[in-house]
Order: C-alpha cells, then sequence, then structure tokens
C-alpha cells in the first residue's frame, strides 16, 4: 500500500518556528511583466495573488511594521549581471530598466519610506544588503510574499533560515504560472524551511502589533 504523503512526513518534516519578536514583511517582485496576460513571464497564480496582497500590505503598514520591496532590474545592453541565470531564463530581459513589465503592479508600489532593493538572481539575499538590514533593525522574522512561489519565493525562503531569520510565508499572497509548482513549494518551505501561514493569519498578526 502507497504512503501517503502528510503521512511520510509526519513527525519527521513537520515542526513549526512561529513568529519571532520582530517582524518585516517583504514583498518579492509584484512586477507588470507577471500579470501582463501577452508577456512571457505572465503568471495567473501572481494575478490572484495582487488581488491578496492589498489587504496584507495595508495591514503591515497599519501595524508600523518594516516593509521591503524586490525588484529584478539588468544591464540592457549586455545582461551580464545576469550571469548564468539569464542564459538559462532570457525570459528575464524584459526587467530593465523603463521597460513596462519591469514596472510595479499597480498597489504594489513601494511608499517613500519603505526599502526597495534591487537583485539579480532568485534570492531576496544574495548580492543585496538584506539581512544585514535585518540584523541592524533587530529583525528575526520575515513575512515572505510575492512571486514566483518556485522560483524566488523559495529561494529567498531558504536564505531566510540559512542567514538566522524565520520565514513565513503567506499561502494566498504568494503565486506562481501553475497550481502544481505553487503547492509543491509550498509545502517543501513548510515542511523543511519554514512555516506557510493563510492570509487570515496574517492579518491577526499584523491586527496584533
Amino acid at each position: 500500500m502507497t504512503e501517503k504523503r502528510d503521512d511520510n512526513y509526519q513527525g519527521v518534516w513537520d515542526g513549526r518556528l512561529g513568529f519571532g519578536n520582530k517582524t518585516a514583511l517583504i514583498v518579492i517582485d509584484l512586477l507588470q511583466g507577471y500579470t501582463t496576460e501577452e508577456a512571457p513571464l505572465y503568471a495567473p497564480g501572481v494575478v490572484a495573488c495582487v488581488a491578496e496582497m492589498h489587504e496584507l500590505l495595508a495591514a503591515a503598514r497599519a501595524a508600523k511594521m518594516m516593509i521591503i520591496h524586490t525588484q529584478v532590474r539588468y544591464n540592457p545592453h549586455t545582461f551580464v549581471d545576469g550571469g548564468a541565470w539569464i542564459k538559462k531564463a532570457p525570459v528575464l530581459k524584459a526587467l530593465v530598466e523603463n521597460d513596462p513589465y519591469a514596472q510595479f503592479c499597480e498597489g504594489m508600489e513601494p511608499l517613500p519610506d519603505e526599502l526597495l532593493i534591487t537583485k539579480n538572481y532568485a534570492s531576496a539575499f544574495f548580492g543585496t544588503s538584506l539581512s544585514s538590514t535585518l540584523t541592524a533593525a533587530g529583525i528575526d522574522t520575515l513575512m515572505i510574499t510575492g512571486c514566483t512561489t518556485s522560483g524566488c519565493i523559495r529561494a529567498t525562503a531558504v536564505d531566510t533560515i540559512q542567514y538566522g531569520f524565520r520565514p513565513i510565508c503567506v499561502r494566498e499572497c504568494c503565486g506562481d504560472r501553475h497550481a502544481d509548482p505553487h503547492e509543491a513549494n509550498l509545502f517543501d518551505i513548510n515542511a523543511k524551511y519554514g512555516d506557510v501561514i493563510s492570509k487570515q493569519e496574517a492579518l491577526e498578526y499584523c491586527a496584533a502589533q
């Protein structure tokens, strides 16, 4: 008899981290290339994610949480800053300054007092000041939202715990091209690297701050 997935993981990969003492919200790469139907990067799950994000972003702002946004940008002449990754995924070449696909989705634009991190690779930590910024601000927990679940969300979640912070992914506020990689990666993150919580849980946390 084939063992069920959840039974197989029970008692082995089912620990919980929970929130620590101070949390920041990170909004990863909610750019128009992922929500514009004719764009090669278009991901229906990101459209749904953006729709859910408005309420959570407003709640985090009301709670005076540190809010961090990320965007991807490349040198449009050489793309040398994309290294081997842009050779693997040339679709990312749309993410250059002034390209409409590289602009933030409506309502997802950073406010003047919110941190904007520009990155070239999947993880929000790789090649950026994110770890130092969180440490200096006394942050021990990173609430992770944005896209895509199987790419930048997973990479950031793994690096979050590797840098000593608690990763908390908000299910409805992460999105991908297809439900299968979305669910598979949330399952892995929840089992091995961090916690996956509902948007309602995230809203309740913000309200309690």
